[in-house]
């Protein structure tokens, strides 16, 4: 396409070559009401073979490639369940994607006149009395994990006839449950099959998923019960070219480069001006709002320089491209979701809350504005475009950071590397425990419950006991509290009800929340805080009211907290020697303090002040992995002891960065601490934790990554153009102590011994 058309940023180019489907029929025909469903020349054999497994009661994970029709995989199933009487619990992680399946499964519907299939959402949209209608007429119910948790299972028995009957439960974007969330999703689930198993139901679970690693293992985590896979995809695809593109180096000493954001913005401003349908996906918010500013900005300059023969811009052209992200209002959602499904819309930024399976038809092109984090979400988010099989292109912007230099010198990597596996932690006690409670709540414990929680079952109850959450009577665990816990437990956070408000102004206007471990490094007194595009600095945060009071400010500026922090190794789980240091993985315990905080301006990055803060030290047990570095080893390496804290610091801030390569996740899902002697070691050791309560499985994938990390860590290190470290290298934006020291060659020097 012209509109990619570069001044030397191309770094690759892959053409990824259209290929023809593979069709296959069902094992045993459908019903006969069920002939419209079925595509006419059959099934794609991915289809078949997960439509085959869930008709025999085989809960199925179908992990395939964007475009591959897995709807049908339990679309067909459910329908034929209708047809005698059953429900279905469809679970989707966004309201969008649920509005967009709730259009298909209408659509379904009407081709077929399938009795019994009355298809509903139920969601924080819902009305009232479309919800009681929901409860007691739907057949097929769709929502998400949340409103699950709380909707729903506090209150199952006013869903008794539902779930009584429930035949399948589909668990939609199965890639998106990792982690903390997806930990929380697990209990879920044991709870929801726990409270069927009360009505006498034991429904058969469809997963669908962007393509992972062991998609099977990680389904069966989540639900508790053997999952088959299918990752064969049958589907048809259309060419896609598939360029990788580098902004400009604009520094040569500090490293830096041309702005990510801007790069994007060029992209999208070009394509949708050339006449072609684009998305630009970001990695935050505020990325979204700037991309979508300065396309629309560079197309409606374009149209006023047009003379009308170049064929591009055009009157109003920019006002077809806007920003999508989470935060919104529900109409803002709607309004925005239609206009783009129905063709409106030329150009999009949006966040990954439409990188999931939503049918975009009709987009030609689709910007990466920096890498997701993992493969898998990279093909998810590419995959938005040419899903009606057209020709169609796909652009990775790299940004600053690590594995977007180290993907931007391995383009091989990009498109042979293996999906990242996923992994939750079901034993986690800090997730384990609420969701216990709220077992309890809707059904008392008893030994025969171990069925859902194993040996963890007994532990937990006696934890919730001897903090008088539940109580023992005749043998069973009740809930001791007043109230349902569920609305007390937060899925996508590490804690429960530990949050601070973030409230605007004299009216005292909530305008957010933010988890407790995190408060006092984001809203602390001084700090910036961005919400829907609008700039706010903390007036005060009262830490006896959990509450952080903001105002509105405009400011050409950002804070960032300084703190000190310190972690205690309570066990060694495991051990192994990479190269010349010791690996271990275990339990750790983190004290942080944050001191103060720095402000700085955004435009020329100039320090304007260093505020000192008085705040209380926050505690954190989790799980974390760690090198311990001989003295022999440093000194081989021509480390001085004055540069052992800026080379380890250096190191620590480059293996973090190169951390999601190997599991998936963020950097600021985990946290770091390097010291010249740690007091428990006795020598210079680089710890790397879990950045939530208990650990989400994070820590144990560091661990057996163990050598291929460090070598991706060194490479990306050494190959990097800046004299002294710069954030595509050795610089973190998160570092506590503000990047400081950091010793580049200090950190090339080690690992090149240490691997040797």
């Amino acid at each position: 396409m012209a509109a990619l058309a570069d001044d030397g940023q191309v770094v690759h180019v892959e053409r990824i070559p259209a290929r023809a489907a593979r069709v296959q029929q069902p094992a045993r025909p459908f019903p006969a009401a069920l002939a419209g469903c079925v595509p006419e020349g059959g099934l794609w054999t991915h289809q078949a073979a997960a439509v085959d497994l869930a008709r025999e009661g085989v809960s199925v994970a179908v992990s395939t490639g964007t475009a591959s029709g897995k709807s049908l995989c339990y679309q067909l199933p459910v329908a034929e369940a209708a047809l005698a009487g059953g429900t279905a619990l469809l679970l989707f992680p966004t309201k969008a994607l649920a509005q967009d399946q709730l259009r298909s499964m209408g659509a379904l519907r009407g081709a077929g006149g399938v009795p019994g299939l009355v298809p509903v959402t139920y969601d924080g949209d819902t009305d009232p009395s479309a919800r009681t209608w929901a409860r007691r007429s739907a057949g097929v119910v769709l929502t998400n994990p949340d409103m699950l948790h709380v909707g729903i299972l506090p209150h199952h028995e006013r869903w008794a006839r539902f779930l009584s009957r429930l035949r399948y439960v589909v668990v939609d974007e199965l890639h998106t449950l990792r982690g903390i969330f997806g930990t929380h999703v697990a209990h879920v689930l044991r709870r929801l099959r726990r409270v069927c198993a009360h009505y006498g139901s034991d429904p058969t679970f469809v997963f669908c998923s962007a393509t992972i690693g062991r998609p099977g293992a990680l389904a069966s985590a989540l639900c508790g019960r053997a999952v088959a896979e299918v990752v064969d995809d049958g589907s048809p695809r259309g060419e896609r070219v598939f360029v990788l593109w580098n902004p400009p180096v604009v520094d040569e000493v500090a490293g830096t480069r041309a702005s990510g954001h801007g790069q994007s913005a060029r992209l999208l401003a070009g394509l949708v001006a050339s006449g072609s349908r684009a998305i630009a996906f970001t990695r935050s918010r505020r990325g979204a709002e700037l991309v979508a500013a300065e396309a629309r900005r560079r197309v409606a300059a374009m149209s006023a320089a047009d003379d009308g023969s170049s064929g591009g811009g055009g009157p109003g052209l920019a006002e077809l491209i806007r920003p999508y992200r989470g935060g919104y209002l529900a109409s803002e959602r709607r309004e925005i979701e239609a206009e783009l499904f129905g063709g409106k819309l030329r150009g999009m930024a949006a966040t990954n809350a439409l990188e999931l399976g939503i049918d975009v038809g009709g987009l030609d092109a689709c910007i990466l504005d920096g890498f997701p984090g993992t493969i898998a979400s990279m093909w998810q988010q590419a995959g938005r475009a040419g899903r009606q099989r057209q020709q169609s292109a796909a652009v990775l912007v790299a940004g600053e950071d690590q594995l977007d230099q180290w993907l931007m010198a391995h383009p091989a990597e990009v498109f042979s590397r293996s999906p990242e596996p996923a992994v939750v932690n079901p034993g986690n006690p800090f997730v384990l425990d609420p969701h216990l409670a709220c077992a309890a709540y809707e059904l008392p414990l008893t030994p025969a419950d171990e069925v859902w929680w194993g040996d963890d079952l007994d532990d937990g109850i006696r934890r919730l006991v001897l903090d008088d959450r539940l109580k023992l009577r005749d043998g069973r665990a009740v809930y001791a509290g007043g109230g349902a816990p569920a609305v007390g437990v937060g899925l996508r956070t590490g804690s429960s009800s530990s949050e601070y408000r973030i409230v605007a102004g004299d009216e005292a206007r909530l305008i957010g929340t933010v988890d407790e471990g995190r408060a006092f490094s984001t809203v602390h007194q001084g700090a910036l805080y961005l919400h829907q595009g609008r700039q706010y600095r903390v007036t005060s945060l009262d830490l006896a009211d959990r509450a952080a009071w903001v105002e509105p400010c405009e400011a050409d500026e950002v804070t960032q907290a300084l703190s000190d922090l310190n972690v205690e190794l309570l066990g060694v789980d495991d051990r192994a020697t990479v190269g010349r240091a010791e690996l271990f993985v275990g339990a750790v315990e983190v004290t942080e303090r944050v001191t103060g905080y720095q402000r700085r301006r955004r435009s020329t990055r100039e320090t304007l002040e260093l505020v000192e803060l008085e705040l209380p030290p926050t505690r954190l047990r989790t799980r974390a992995f760690w090198y311990v570095l001989e003295d022999s080893l440093l000194a081989e390496a021509g480390i001085h002891p004055a540069r052992v804290p800026g080379t380890v610091h250096a190191v620590e801030h480059a293996a973090i960065g190169m951390l999601p390569l190997f599991t998936i996740c963020d950097r600021w899902d985990v946290g770091g601490l390097s010291t010249n002697r740690q007091a428990q070691t006795g020598r210079a050791t680089i710890v790397i934790y879990d950045g939530y309560p208990g650990g989400a499985g994070i820590a144990e994938l560091g661990f057996a990554a163990g050598r291929g990390h460090l070598e991706a860590t060194l490479e990306v290190v050494s190959r990097c153009v800046c004299v002294a470290g710069c954030p595509s290298c050795v610089q973190s934006p998160k570092c506590g102590n503000l990047n400081e020291p950091l010793d580049k060659a200090g950190a090339v020097s080690l690992l090149t011994v240490l691997l040797a």
